[in-house]
């Protein structure tokens, strides 16, 4: 029975829907050789995926500046990921789309001959922070990892470059930290693996405009927040900026917005999730059943 071959995800590989455990990647694609891919994450949450145009527009943007095509339309890709969802019979669940670069003929290393190939899966939720954490708020290190500069690496272009944010997560393990968050070339927080980064100070909200993803979770806290009558700057934010603020939360496709508490081993303002934080949650969570943002999953997948 299908419910019982994709009781642990489903996945799109070859123009066929496969279990998870059988999905695989050809090791001469030059997504796996040389990273050469992009992708994208929505997740489901209470059976409806949430702002899943907005991540098929992002992903598109993304194909296009790798100079890549993607071998199906809209409606064939949002039918896609809602089988695979349907099939592993999730109510909540982690959904990637993916485009990788593919193979050249033998012996060519011409990226214009690659035939770009498209992949997709869907798992259980995935959360970047454990249960206990979304409550009580996470402890987070200012890693001393420079972010790869936008110049070499167009962060707006979901990657799998994650070298150095791999290696901000082995330094905030050494300091007894949940996570870290990277710098640039200037000292300014940038991004951390797999989130966005906000503070709170005075009442108003920064987020760092450079050098980041720009996360749908991200723009729905920055949403959110201006309809809620906050202020919200999207601007540079130092390293100190972070140290001394009243709230800090990052965000993310796994797990929306998550408070923190600590900043390299110091409290951060009251020691739990702030006003400011706790009420953008509520929204981003209530949000989820509003028919503007998210839409059911389509058993059949069908658009």
């Amino acid at each position: 029975m299908d419910a019982d071959r994709f009781s642990q995800g489903a996945a799109w590989v070859d123009g066929d829907y496969v279990p998870i455990a059988e999905a695989r990647v050809p090791i001469t694609d030059w997504g796996f050789l040389r990273s050469d891919a992009t992708y994208d994450v929505v997740h489901v949450w209470k059976g409806r995926f949430f702002r899943l145009d907005a991540h098929i527009a992002r992903f598109k943007r993304g194909v296009d500046k790798l100079r890549m095509t993607l071998p199906v339309d809209d409606a064939a890709l949002s039918a896609i990921l809602h089988r695979c969802v349907s099939l592993a019979g999730l109510e909540d669940a982690y959904v990637e789309m993916i485009l990788t670069r593919g193979a050249p003929p033998p012996g060519s290393r011409d990226p214009r001959l690659c035939r770009n190939s498209f992949f997709a899966f869907a798992v259980p939720f995935v959360w970047i922070a454990s249960e206990a954490a979304q409550e009580t708020g996470i402890s987070l290190r200012i890693s001393d990892v420079v972010r790869i500069p936008e110049a070499s690496v167009d962060p707006t272009v979901k990657n799998y470059h994650w070298h150095d944010l791999t290696r901000g997560i082995f330094d905030a393990y050494a300091h007894g930290d949940a996570t870290a968050v990277l710098v640039d070339g200037d000292g300014n927080v940038a991004e951390g693996p797999g989130f966005n980064i906000f503070t709170v100070r005075g009442g108003k909200v920064a987020t760092p405009d450079s050098g980041v993803l720009e996360g749908i979770t991200r723009q729905t806290a920055i949403e959110l927040a201006r309809e809620a009558g906050y202020t919200v700057e999207e601007r540079p934010v130092p390293a100190d900026e972070l140290r001394r603020a009243d709230e800090v939360f990052i965000t993310s496709t796994a797990g929306g917005i998550m408070p923190v508490s600590r900043v390299d081993g110091v409290q951060v303002g009251e020691g739990v999730p702030g006003p400011v934080t706790t009420a953008l949650r509520r929204r981003y969570w209530e949000a989820h059943a509003d028919p503007r943002w998210s839409e059911a999953v389509r058993a059949d997948g069908a658009a």
